[in-house]
């Protein structure tokens, strides 16, 4: 199936089974990269493939409503020569890990793993070691870690039983760990508590089609989440982990399964350790077969590792403004990445470029690179812009998986097994202690009673010359009586309130 996408002399056309080898869109900012992307994501859709993309400025929302014709539109159609331009909208899924503007999106803190929550939390490579043995620890005791209280108890727990994790697992010190605890105090305050947790993403209920048959557009409302970018951006790595460890190879289709569009691309690579980028660079080669193809989307090419951005073969180039060297640098790099044309200068036209033009290359049926082509982006038949709120919440409210997860799941995990575990060793403590007690005041009665007998022998013999009185003789018998029946402070209390009452 041929995707119309641009215009330049003729149509541009985006081969549906060449989509999932992947993409680039790139270009300086306000010169129509929004606006490409939700082209794309409309053709795919209306060919019956789902879709997932963030919207990070909170203007995609407008591809779930029809187009309105304006002056401005009409110019544009005009000028391309579109005849009987077509307006629709097209089914939208929203998202939100905040759980204000979408559906709740969660994962738990063992899918996630050590590797991407270490970068979420901005650890070192020594703090990584530690959440790792920490991960083994929780595995091998039976905890399972689902949200962030059962990770914080954890913590807790490697804290207080630092010694013995040590000398069975390796040696982990007393500082990282509050490292970690302080890095997690950060995240929560940011929010994040919301995303960790039950029930976790399906990710085949953002696999769907409508009635009609279009692909379903899941839309993540990322303005807000944007302002963490280390979470956004392992978000969206755990998402395409997720679609990687879950879907069947399937080989090469005759259309894609699902297109990813990774917006913000740079965030991803930025300050990423290398293991990380090669896990990055795995998963991409890996996953188009499984017919998920990945568009990155970003300000320029130079944003993209080299061994990543050689895998994308689908490429949207809009301007980019070169006004110092670095600039320069930039430009020359993305005019190189294309197969050039020789009608014109690629290097060139990537400064000239207009807003909603760009170099457009796609892969040929073979896979072979087209030759670039200078053309102007299709307008979209979604609404540009964002809709209401009113529509919002009636789409969100109208979806097939509203309230799967509104609610959250709180079942037993970490937190409630090391409460139960801290319950039983306090009680156990109550009971050690209470015993301790016991004897010692058994003790002390004896050494009480031997030393009452003591007395009571030395002051035998004069106990014939003194005769006590009747009164004497019956108290005595109460005290002796008492402080053989009873523990050496009780037994005390006691003495003190008869000889009150009867002296």
């Amino acid at each position: 199936m041929e995707l119309k996408v641009a215009k330049s002399k003729d149509f541009i056309y985006l081969h549906s089974n060449m989509a999932n080898r992947h993409g680039l869109i790139a270009g300086a900012t306000g010169t129509g990269k929004t606006v490409t992307l939700q082209v794309m994501a409309e053709v795919f859709s209306s060919i019956g493939v789902p879709v997932f993309m963030a919207d990070v400025k909170g203007d995609l929302s407008g591809i779930s409503a029809k187009g309105e014709p304006s002056e401005k539109f009409s110019e544009r159609l005009k000028k391309l020569g579109i005849e009987n331009h077509q307006f629709e909208s097209f089914p939208v899924q929203f998202w939100d890990i905040y759980q204000e503007s979408g559906h709740p999106i969660r994962a738990t803190i063992s899918d996630i793993g050590p590797i991407l929550l270490s970068r979420i939390l901005g650890l070192s490579e020594t703090q990584e070691d530690v959440l790792n043995l920490i991960f083994k620890v929780a595995d091998e005791e039976g905890l399972m870690l689902l949200d962030l209280k059962d990770f914080k108890s954890m913590l807790s727990y490697a804290q207080e039983n630092i010694k013995q994790i040590s000398s069975e697992y390796g040696l982990i010190s007393s500082q990282s760990i509050s490292a970690i605890q302080r890095s997690l105090i950060s995240l929560e305050k940011e929010g994040a508590d919301k995303f960790f947790g039950e029930p976790m993403l399906d990710i085949y209920d953002m696999m769907r089609v409508d009635s009609s048959g279009k692909g379903l557009i899941n839309i993540l409302c990322a303005d807000k989440l944007l302002l963490s970018p280390k979470l956004y951006s392992t978000f969206l790595l755990w998402i395409l982990s997720e679609l990687f460890e879950n879907l069947p190879e399937v080989g090469d289709l005759e259309k894609p399964k699902f297109i990813f569009f990774f917006d913000e691309a740079h965030l991803l690579f930025k300050d990423t350790p290398d293991v990380l980028v090669q896990k990055i660079e795995q998963v991409v080669r890996l996953i188009r077969s499984k017919g998920v193809g990945i568009y990155f989307i970003t300000q320029s090419p130079m944003d993209i590792p080299q061994n990543i951005l050689g895998q994308l073969g689908n490429r949207v180039q809009h301007a980019l403004r070169a006004f110092t060297p670095a600039d320069q640098k930039a430009v020359k790099i993305a005019a190189q990445t294309f197969r050039q044309n020789p009608a014109f200068s690629t290097e060139t036209a990537i400064s000239e470029l207009g807003v909603g033009e760009a170099l457009v290359s796609f892969l040929n049926n073979d896979g072979t690179p087209s030759i670039v082509e200078r053309a102007f982006i299709l307008p979209p038949k979604g609404k540009i812009g964002p809709i209401d709120d009113n529509l919002r919440r009636k789409i969100i409210q109208s979806s097939i998986i509203y309230g799967k997860y509104e609610k959250v799941i709180d079942r037993e995990s970490a937190f409630e097994i090391l409460k139960v575990r801290a319950d039983q060793k306090q009680k156990q403590l109550e009971r050690e202690e209470a015993m301790a007690q016991q004897q010692k005041q058994i003790q002390n009665e004896r050494a009480y009673n031997r030393q009452y007998y003591d007395y009571g022998q030395r002051s035998s013999s004069r106990s014939y010359a003194k005769q006590k009185s009747p009164v004497e003789d019956i108290a005595g018998a109460v005290l002796k009586s008492a402080a053989r029946s009873v523990g050496y402070s009780v037994g005390r209390k006691l003495v003190r309130g008869i000889l009150g009452s009867l002296f």
